[in-house]
């Protein structure tokens, strides 16, 4: 079967969208916004990563592997930090976190957002600087909140009346004045997934603005005065393309500031707009550039904040996936290859749902291509999947790859820096694969691949 009428029968399959209807396919082809910006197809064909040839990494590191272009991640923070000169920005720790990434970001001007005490370990062994760090989550225990405390980060962002207890109790005992924000579920829901959108009223973080919660919060803690209220925070969801969503939410806020000044005589100086901007993870996603994102977002705020005569506060973001998703793919070595009856073919790899659930949790899609080589052959419609006992284990749903795909061809996935390693598992006791930094034609290990004795360290029964 060829691309085109492939894709005549399939409709928007994979990362190319209608074009299949109009133009054959280069399996080689590499879309360069699908990809870290020093990845290219060396002389003999196989894929290059600053400098260094897949096969060699492979051979070196096994795979899986999730290989970070470092000039890609560190460049794609310069953005952002530039973008928003006036503002903090805030790299997302949960969309991936280790020591080697939290001194990157932290070279490169940024400020960091944990949402754990892992996180918060972790970014404080880096050497993070506690001032740059702020700490998110829905239910933070007494030992994370005085870890905090005692660690101190630079600000709070409480997302419970329990909480305010907590951290006012804990401020008490030690005779500190933590800075805090409040979470505002400000009723809009971004257009994305239903278990990514964060923002709607009919969940579990935030205070409800419409409810008065939020404004209760606020007040509350301005009236106890034992911590400091810099501001309000809003999170309106991930993968997001549209800034109206931000527009909305942004007004909302706003008119929350003007109530607590009208009620309590003060402006909070700070405005957190949350993050969640989106990648491109195939053709037929359209991401913002970061000035055009900071150029929409004041425009928003600033004409908010005059139509309700509030001086313009300092804005902060928390960009994660859009900083670290593009930087990273995966490599995978292929072990099966199955054809089912003309209608595609399975091309199964020595991964799956263990180093990237995002497929069956999201229904999320990917691009791949075979990476240690080209080939001459007709495309064919391919679905990658992974080694897990489960039917739903689904890399790239639909892709079109060269027809003489073979055992022990390597297969790279593009956009897996965003959530593949921060959600891995051990799913069929199956060890995490390790994660590379590459720059300069240099290789290192950040994260080394977990091993069985790893697993079975942990088992003392």
């Amino acid at each position: 079967m060829r691309a085109h009428e492939a894709g005549a029968l399939h409709g928007d399959i994979g990362n190319r969208g209608p074009a299949w209807l109009r133009t054959p396919v280069d399996v080689n082809d590499l879309v360069p916004q699908l990809w870290p910006r020093n990845v290219a197809r060396g002389a003999g064909g196989a894929l290059q990563v600053a400098g260094l040839d897949v096969r060699d990494l492979a051979a070196e590191f096994g795979t899986p592997v999730y290989v970070l272009d470092e000039d890609d991640l560190r460049a794609r923070a310069r953005e952002f930090r530039d973008a928003f000169p006036d503002a903090d920005v805030y790299y997302a720790g949960k969309a991936f976190l280790c020591r080697a990434v939290v001194r990157m970001i932290a070279e490169e001007g940024l400020f960091l957002d944990v949402c754990t005490g892992g996180e918060l370990a972790t970014a404080l062994s880096a050497g993070m600087e506690p001032a740059r760090i702020g700490f998110h989550g829905n239910n933070k225990s007494v030992a994370e909140l005085t870890r905090a405390v005692d660690a101190g980060v630079g600000r709070i962002i409480v997302d419970s009346f329990a909480e305010i207890d907590r951290l006012t109790a804990l401020a008490r005992e030690r005779g500190v004045r933590p800075k805090v924000l409040v979470r505002v579920t400000v009723g809009v829901e971004a257009h994305t997934h239903e278990f990514i959108a964060t923002a709607h009223e009919d969940q579990k973080f935030g205070f409800s603005l419409a409810g008065g919660a939020a404004a209760a919060a606020a007040f509350k803690i301005l009236d106890e005065d034992v911590l400091e209220l810099r501001g309000l925070h809003s999170h309106i969801g991930s993968q997001i393309f549209d800034a109206s969503g931000f527009e909305v939410s942004a007004r909302r806020v706003l008119a929350l500031q003007a109530q607590i000044r009208d009620a309590r005589g003060v402006e909070l100086p700070e405005l957190d707009l949350g993050g969640g901007f989106g990648i491109a993870y195939t053709t037929q996603d359209d991401p913002a550039a970061p000035h055009e994102l900071a150029k929409r977002l004041r425009k928003i705020v600033d004409g908010e904040c005059a139509a309700e005569n509030l001086a313009v506060p300092h804005l902060s973001i928390e960009p994660g996936r859009a900083i670290v998703g593009p930087a990273v793919f995966t490599l995978y070595e292929v072990g099966t290859v199955k054809d089912v009856d003309g209608i595609r073919t399975y091309v199964s790899v020595d991964g799956g749902m263990s180093d990237n659930i995002r497929t069956a949790l999201y229904d999320a899609s990917y691009s791949a291509t075979v990476a240690n080589r080209v080939s001459g052959a007709e495309p064919m419609l391919a679905r990658v999947v992974g080694k897990h006992c489960e039917s739903g284990d689904i890399v790239v749903k639909d892709e079109f790859l060269p027809a003489d795909v073979q055992p022990g061809d390597l297969v790279a996935v593009p956009g897996t820096g965003a959530y593949c390693r921060s959600m891995a598992s051990n799913y069929n006791h199956v060890p995490r694969p390790p994660v590379v930094a590459v720059r300069d034609g240099r290789a290192r290990l950040i994260v080394r691949r977990e091993t069985e004795d790893d697993l079975l360290a942990l088992d003392v029964g």
